[in-house]
């Protein structure tokens, strides 16, 4: 089973839709690659999407997009990423540079 899922670009506000399976593990859509992680294209077979780390997007480009109304536009051709929730030995990893809460300082004596 699988549902449709919306992600907008954060350049210009398009929509694209995609087959998901219903237990997302999304963590954030952002307009720069994590280091390190592995991204399947946006149009690669459903089990290779879902096997990475996130997926590149690529707006306008081999998949249809709309704004936020549902009306079809042609995307602005910018690349953004979804990136998935990653687990190392059943610990949550962080993204690198971290995604959400503004800088990250890491202070050693």
């Amino acid at each position: 089973m699988t549902i449709t899922v919306r992600y907008t670009c954060p350049h210009c506000d398009a929509v694209v839709s995609l087959e998901r399976p219903p237990d997302l593990a999304d963590r954030s859509v952002t307009m720069t690659r994590q280091a390190g992680w592995k991204y399947a294209r946006q149009d690669a077979p459903f089990a290779e999407r879902e096997a990475a780390d996130g997926i590149a997007f690529v707006c306008g480009e081999n998949v249809s997009v709309t704004d936020r109304d549902g009306n079809p536009t042609d995307g602005c051709g910018r690349p953004f990423y979804l990136n998935f929730v990653r687990f190392e030995r059943g610990v949550e990893l962080e993204p690198d540079p971290p995604t959400y809460g503004g800088p990250r300082f890491d202070f050693r004596s």
